[in-house]
């Protein structure tokens, strides 16, 4: 199988079995990319997943681009973008088609009550992982409760939490040197 088989097929997958969008499917993608392919080390998927963060766009979408990119180029990043986007086209497609139908069917209902606090742990679950990746420790835990705490209570932009994190971090460096 070729590369760009296995880019289009690796990412395919991600995206048919991931709920919740884009966090949900880190701990997946790290699964397939750095355990079991071994494209990316645990620290490139890290630089990849904060650049991912950082440039505009579908989250999910941007660390397949950014993986395929670095894989085979410019083809590889649009291969792994559409792999990932073609699963949740399809779906969405489908829910279109067919939602009058079933939209006001009490199973149904009931079904998208029991997913979504799965949907919620699925999103959590890879925040615990990419914490303890991340080296936090005594000194640096405050920084993503500080920035949570600022996004979800005060309304603060992500963005503006990103950039005061990356000076800071670099002026830290600096000063350490």
């Amino acid at each position: 199988m070729g590369i760009y088989t296995d880019i289009f097929l690796t990412f395919a997958k991600i995206g048919s079995f991931t709920l919740g969008g884009g966090y949900a499917m880190v701990q997946i993608m790290e699964k397939e990319v750095v355990d079991k392919k071994h494209w990316l080390s645990h620290e490139e998927f890290m630089d990849t997943l904060v650049v991912a963060q950082s440039t505009p766009g579908l989250f999910a979408i941007d660390m397949a681009s950014h993986i395929g990119l670095k894989l085979k180029g410019v083809t590889g990043g649009v291969v792994g973008a559409l792999a990932t986007a073609l699963p949740s086209i399809i779906a969405i497609l489908l829910i279109a088609m067919f939602f009058q139908t079933f939209k006001d069917n009490i199973y149904v209902e009931k079904v998208f009550m029991g997913v979504r606090p799965c949907v919620v742990a699925l999103i959590l679950a890879p925040c615990f992982t990419m914490a303890r990746k991340a080296k936090l420790n005594k000194y640096n835990w405050w920084i993503p409760v500080v920035t949570a705490v600022l996004i979800a209570a005060f309304g603060v932009s992500p963005i503006w939490c990103i950039l005061v994190a990356g000076i800071g971090g670099f002026l830290w460096g600096k000063l350490k040197d």
